[in-house]
Protein backbone atom coordinates (compact mmCIF):
# COMPACT_ATOMS: atom_id res chain seq x y z
CA UNK A 1 0.00 0.00 0.00
CA UNK A 2 2.97 2.38 0.40
CA UNK A 3 3.46 4.60 -2.90
CA UNK A 4 5.68 7.36 -3.61
CA UNK A 5 2.65 8.58 -5.02
CA UNK A 6 0.59 9.21 -1.84
CA UNK A 7 0.63 9.63 1.84
CA UNK A 8 -1.44 8.19 4.25
CA UNK A 9 -3.34 9.56 7.86
CA UNK A 10 -4.88 7.40 10.46
CA UNK A 11 -8.49 9.02 12.08
CA UNK A 12 -9.39 7.54 15.67
CA UNK A 13 -11.69 10.59 16.19
CA UNK A 14 -13.66 12.56 14.61
CA UNK A 15 -11.74 12.01 11.20
CA UNK A 16 -13.49 8.36 11.30
CA UNK A 17 -16.81 9.82 10.06
CA UNK A 18 -15.54 13.83 9.31
CA UNK A 19 -12.53 13.78 7.18
CA UNK A 20 -13.07 17.28 5.10
CA UNK A 21 -10.31 16.47 2.88
CA UNK A 22 -9.78 14.90 -0.53
CA UNK A 23 -8.87 11.09 0.04
CA UNK A 24 -7.43 7.85 -2.91
CA UNK A 25 -8.75 4.96 -0.21
CA UNK A 26 -10.29 4.49 2.72
CA UNK A 27 -9.13 1.17 5.24
CA UNK A 28 -9.57 -0.28 8.59
CA UNK A 29 -6.52 -0.18 10.80
CA UNK A 30 -5.45 -0.37 13.80
CA UNK A 31 -2.28 0.89 15.57
CA UNK A 32 -0.66 -1.03 19.00
CA UNK A 33 0.36 -0.07 22.14
CA UNK A 34 -2.15 2.92 22.42
CA UNK A 35 -6.02 3.57 23.39
CA UNK A 36 -8.30 6.02 22.90
CA UNK A 37 -9.29 8.11 26.45
CA UNK A 38 -11.54 11.49 26.19
CA UNK A 39 -8.71 13.18 28.20
CA UNK A 40 -8.34 15.99 26.19
CA UNK A 41 -9.83 18.73 26.88
CA UNK A 42 -11.71 21.36 23.48
CA UNK A 43 -11.91 24.80 23.69
CA UNK A 44 -12.10 25.73 19.87
CA UNK A 45 -14.15 22.69 18.87
CA UNK A 46 -16.54 21.32 21.15
CA UNK A 47 -16.45 23.55 24.33
CA UNK A 48 -14.81 27.06 24.83
CA UNK A 49 -12.83 28.97 27.14
CA UNK A 50 -13.74 28.37 30.87
CA UNK A 51 -15.88 25.74 29.91
CA UNK A 52 -14.08 23.39 28.01
CA UNK A 53 -15.15 19.84 26.56
CA UNK A 54 -13.31 16.89 26.14
CA UNK A 55 -12.41 15.06 23.07
CA UNK A 56 -10.13 11.67 22.37
CA UNK A 57 -6.67 10.94 22.59
CA UNK A 58 -4.13 8.60 22.06
CA UNK A 59 -2.69 7.51 25.77
CA UNK A 60 0.09 5.10 25.91
CA UNK A 61 -0.68 1.74 27.00
CA UNK A 62 1.63 -1.65 26.07
CA UNK A 63 -0.32 -4.26 24.31
CA UNK A 64 -3.28 -2.13 23.42
CA UNK A 65 -4.98 -1.73 19.96
CA UNK A 66 -6.36 1.73 18.72
CA UNK A 67 -8.78 0.65 15.45
CA UNK A 68 -9.65 3.48 13.15
CA UNK A 69 -9.46 4.56 9.44
CA UNK A 70 -6.70 4.99 6.94
CA UNK A 71 -6.85 6.99 4.67
CA UNK A 72 -4.56 7.03 1.16
CA UNK A 73 -4.41 10.60 -0.11
CA UNK A 74 -2.99 11.31 -3.17
CA UNK A 75 1.24 13.27 -2.67
CA UNK A 76 0.12 16.40 -4.48
CA UNK A 77 -2.71 17.09 -1.96
CA UNK A 78 0.21 16.74 0.86
CA UNK A 79 0.66 20.33 2.00
CA UNK A 80 -2.88 21.44 1.70
CA UNK A 81 -4.39 18.48 3.87
CA UNK A 82 -1.51 18.91 6.29
CA UNK A 83 -2.28 22.57 6.38
CA UNK A 84 -5.82 22.14 7.13
CA UNK A 85 -5.64 19.36 9.69
CA UNK A 86 -2.92 21.31 11.76
CA UNK A 87 -5.65 24.01 12.11
CA UNK A 88 -8.36 21.54 12.69
CA UNK A 89 -6.13 19.84 15.36
CA UNK A 90 -4.25 23.20 17.01
CA UNK A 91 -6.33 22.82 20.29
CA UNK A 92 -2.99 20.98 21.78
CA UNK A 93 -2.45 18.31 19.10
CA UNK A 94 0.91 17.37 17.36
CA UNK A 95 1.90 15.36 14.26
CA UNK A 96 3.76 11.99 14.56
CA UNK A 97 4.00 9.16 12.08
CA UNK A 98 2.73 5.93 13.49
CA UNK A 99 2.73 2.31 11.81
CA UNK A 100 -0.73 0.79 11.11
CA UNK A 101 -1.68 -2.81 10.76
CA UNK A 102 -4.65 -5.01 9.72
CA UNK A 103 -6.35 -8.08 10.57
CA UNK A 104 -3.58 -11.47 11.38
CA UNK A 105 -1.16 -12.91 8.71
CA UNK A 106 -1.45 -16.91 8.30
CA UNK A 107 1.28 -17.18 10.66
CA UNK A 108 -1.11 -15.24 13.81
CA UNK A 109 0.63 -12.17 13.62
CA UNK A 110 -0.17 -8.77 12.27
CA UNK A 111 0.17 -7.40 8.51
CA UNK A 112 1.10 -3.96 8.25
CA UNK A 113 -0.58 -1.69 6.31
CA UNK A 114 1.38 1.31 6.02
CA UNK A 115 3.04 4.53 8.63
CA UNK A 116 0.64 7.14 8.77
CA UNK A 117 0.55 10.90 9.92
CA UNK A 118 -1.60 10.80 13.59
CA UNK A 119 -2.44 13.56 15.14
CA UNK A 120 -2.19 13.57 19.61
CA UNK A 121 -2.70 15.49 22.41
CA UNK A 122 0.10 14.58 25.39
CA UNK A 123 -0.34 15.34 29.06
CA UNK A 124 2.10 18.16 28.75
CA UNK A 125 -0.35 20.38 26.03
CA UNK A 126 -2.45 23.06 27.67
CA UNK A 127 -5.61 21.87 27.08
CA UNK A 128 -5.09 18.31 28.97
CA UNK A 129 -7.79 17.58 31.15
CA UNK A 130 -6.67 13.81 31.68
CA UNK A 131 -8.19 10.70 33.08
CA UNK A 132 -11.51 11.45 35.56
CA UNK A 133 -14.04 9.39 37.09
CA UNK A 134 -16.46 8.35 33.93
CA UNK A 135 -19.42 10.24 36.06
CA UNK A 136 -17.75 13.23 36.12
CA UNK A 137 -16.60 13.18 32.35
CA UNK A 138 -19.97 12.47 31.25
CA UNK A 139 -21.22 14.98 33.14
CA UNK A 140 -18.67 17.77 31.30
CA UNK A 141 -19.83 16.22 28.23
CA UNK A 142 -23.65 16.24 28.37
CA UNK A 143 -23.03 20.06 29.37
CA UNK A 144 -20.45 20.92 27.04
CA UNK A 145 -21.15 23.06 23.40
CA UNK A 146 -18.44 24.88 21.40
CA UNK A 147 -18.72 26.34 17.53
CA UNK A 148 -18.69 22.72 16.33
CA UNK A 149 -21.72 21.67 18.45
CA UNK A 150 -22.69 19.48 21.50
CA UNK A 151 -19.70 17.92 23.04
CA UNK A 152 -22.50 14.74 23.52
CA UNK A 153 -22.82 14.80 19.80
CA UNK A 154 -18.75 14.10 19.03
CA UNK A 155 -19.14 10.87 21.77
CA UNK A 156 -21.94 9.90 20.41
CA UNK A 157 -20.91 10.21 16.80
CA UNK A 158 -18.07 8.05 17.88
CA UNK A 159 -19.48 5.51 19.15
CA UNK A 160 -21.62 4.95 16.38
CA UNK A 161 -18.90 4.93 13.75
CA UNK A 162 -17.21 2.48 15.75
CA UNK A 163 -20.16 0.31 15.43
CA UNK A 164 -20.71 0.73 12.56
CA UNK A 165 -16.94 0.03 10.77
CA UNK A 166 -17.43 -3.03 12.88
CA UNK A 167 -14.29 -2.38 15.16
CA UNK A 168 -13.33 -4.44 17.98
CA UNK A 169 -15.20 -3.23 20.61
CA UNK A 170 -13.86 -4.47 23.34
CA UNK A 171 -10.93 -2.17 22.98
CA UNK A 172 -13.36 0.63 23.71
CA UNK A 173 -14.95 0.53 26.60
CA UNK A 174 -14.02 3.69 28.15
CA UNK A 175 -15.93 5.27 25.18
CA UNK A 176 -19.00 3.17 25.29
CA UNK A 177 -19.29 3.56 29.22
CA UNK A 178 -19.31 7.66 28.39
CA UNK A 179 -21.97 7.06 25.93
CA UNK A 180 -24.26 5.26 28.25
CA UNK A 181 -23.53 7.62 31.29
CA UNK A 182 -24.50 10.63 29.08
CA UNK A 183 -27.56 9.29 27.53
CA UNK A 184 -28.73 8.51 30.94
CA UNK A 185 -28.36 12.40 32.05
CA UNK A 186 -30.46 13.70 29.19
CA UNK A 187 -34.53 12.66 28.39
CA UNK A 188 -37.63 13.12 26.64
CA UNK A 189 -38.97 16.75 28.28
CA UNK A 190 -43.00 16.63 28.03
CA UNK A 191 -43.84 20.47 27.09
CA UNK A 192 -47.50 21.60 28.54
CA UNK A 193 -50.37 19.72 26.28
CA UNK A 194 -51.10 22.37 23.69
CA UNK A 195 -55.00 23.49 23.27
CA UNK A 196 -56.00 21.13 20.90
CA UNK A 197 -54.94 18.53 23.87
CA UNK A 198 -52.04 17.25 21.61
CA UNK A 199 -48.87 16.69 24.03
CA UNK A 200 -45.73 17.74 22.51
CA UNK A 201 -42.17 16.21 23.23
CA UNK A 202 -38.32 17.24 23.54
CA UNK A 203 -36.04 14.51 23.11
CA UNK A 204 -32.91 16.50 24.68
CA UNK A 205 -30.46 13.35 23.61
CA UNK A 206 -31.01 14.24 20.17
CA UNK A 207 -27.42 14.44 18.72
CA UNK A 208 -28.32 17.28 16.41
CA UNK A 209 -29.64 19.47 19.01
CA UNK A 210 -28.51 22.34 19.56
CA UNK A 211 -30.40 23.83 22.49
CA UNK A 212 -29.03 24.30 25.67
CA UNK A 213 -32.34 24.73 27.83
CA UNK A 214 -33.59 21.66 26.11
CA UNK A 215 -31.14 19.73 27.95
CA UNK A 216 -32.26 19.33 31.59
CA UNK A 217 -29.17 17.63 33.79
CA UNK A 218 -28.91 17.28 37.77
CA UNK A 219 -27.96 20.60 39.10
CA UNK A 220 -25.71 18.73 41.54
CA UNK A 221 -23.69 17.08 38.81
CA UNK A 222 -23.41 20.67 37.02
CA UNK A 223 -22.14 21.67 39.89
CA UNK A 224 -19.73 19.20 40.16
CA UNK A 225 -18.32 19.31 36.82
CA UNK A 226 -17.57 22.69 37.15
CA UNK A 227 -15.68 22.25 40.51
CA UNK A 228 -13.61 19.90 38.64
CA UNK A 229 -12.47 22.22 35.75
CA UNK A 230 -12.20 24.80 38.49
CA UNK A 231 -10.11 23.09 40.16
CA UNK A 232 -8.15 21.13 37.48
CA UNK A 233 -7.30 24.85 35.83
CA UNK A 234 -6.01 26.08 39.76
CA UNK A 235 -4.10 23.07 40.36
Amino acid sequence: MESGASFFVFGYGSLIWKPSFPFLTKHHGWISDYVRRFYQGSTDHRGVPGSPGRVVTLVPQPGARCWGVVYEIAAAHYELVVQQLDHREKGGYVRATVPVFRGSGDDGGPLPLCDALVYLATSDNEEWLGPAPIKQIACQIALSTGPSGPNREYLFRLAEALRELAFDVSHDAHCFELETAVRSLVAVQPRPQSPAGTPAAVLTDDVHSREASETRVDTSLEASATDSTVSRRLS
